[in-house]
């Protein structure tokens, strides 16, 4: 949809393969564009690497308006249980790999945003009606299992706090960014006939056949999310919802962005400073 309207965007990618078919299929599909679509290869499972990926981006461009944090995995029982670093694969993946893509890209975006139009700079965290689904009450996210027994959890718990995860990363980052004028929001995208449950067996691909969306859905309620004059700053404590609305979030969830000072119980900031610590050694 960006490259019809001759946007320049960049595919980041761990397959190149993959990209370049669906960058072949999208320029046969819009051949009138004036737009680019280029493939940056970005291996979120591997920390060790981003900071490659994102200086190749930064060597090619000097502005970056809208980031959509759109990657990320469902493990199912033949997947991927850690990653490079040892971490869970769905908190290793889905939260460590795309903070730090981000972090590393965020002085690109305040750069940008000092030039461009209020608010139109933007972090687009695609999270999951997941987060409603397995937030813990209040707290949200079990911070105290993260390096024991959370890869225990059954695959979908894991996908479903990292999705928890994804929303914390949102809500913090745009306090944390307020001030550099890059709004941070995160999105459910609705349920979608995506790759993302690939491996999770016959009766979940016949579910998903029947309730899905087709991806387009999805990709709609993500521009919304990153170019709608609806979504400000003071918004991003709540969420974007198919097919780009904004609505509040579970309301008890909301004590999990407040620090104890604020009322709340500090999760955001703990899951954020969990973060820090485990992808500062590769910045």
């Amino acid at each position: 949809m960006l490259y019809a309207k001759h946007g320049r965007v960049y595919i980041a990618a761990r397959s190149e393969a993959k990209a370049n078919k669906a960058i072949e299929e999208i320029r046969a599909s819009e051949p009138s564009s004036n737009g680019a679509l280029v493939f940056l290869h970005l291996d979120l499972a591997d920390l060790s690497g981003i900071k490659a990926s994102v200086d190749r981006f930064l060597s090619q461009e000097t502005k970056l308006h809208v980031l959509f944090n759109n990657a990320g995995i469902l493990a199912g029982p033949q997947g991927p249980t850690r990653t490079a670093q040892g971490h869970e694969a769905h908190l290793g993946v889905n939260n460590l790999g795309t903070f730090l893509f981000t972090k590393l890209l965020t002085p690109a975006l305040a750069a940008t945003a000092k030039v461009e139009p209020p608010g139109t700079v933007r972090v687009v965290w695609v999270s999951s009606s997941a987060t409603e689904i397995f937030g813990l009450p209040s707290v949200a996210m079990p911070m105290d299992e993260l390096e024991s027994t959370f890869i225990d959890r059954p695959a979908s718990e894991k996908y479903g706090f990292s999705k928890v995860g994804n929303w914390l990363h949102a809500v913090e980052y745009a306090k944390r960014h307020k001030a550099d004028g890059v709004v941070s929001v995160a999105v459910n995208p609705g349920n979608l006939k995506s790759e993302l449950f690939r491996d999770e067996g016959l009766v979940m691909t016949i579910m998903i056949g029947l309730v899905g969306y087709p991806p387009v859905n999805g990709a709609c309620t993500q521009l919304y999310a990153g170019l709608s004059g609806d979504v400000t700053a003071e918004k991003t404590a709540s969420w974007v919802v198919p097919f780009g609305r904004t609505l509040p979030i579970r309301k008890d969830l909301i004590d999990a962005t407040k620090t104890v000072k604020e009322g709340g119980n500090g999760t955001a900031q703990r899951f954020w400073e969990w973060s820090e610590g485990h992808v500062r050694s590769y910045c």
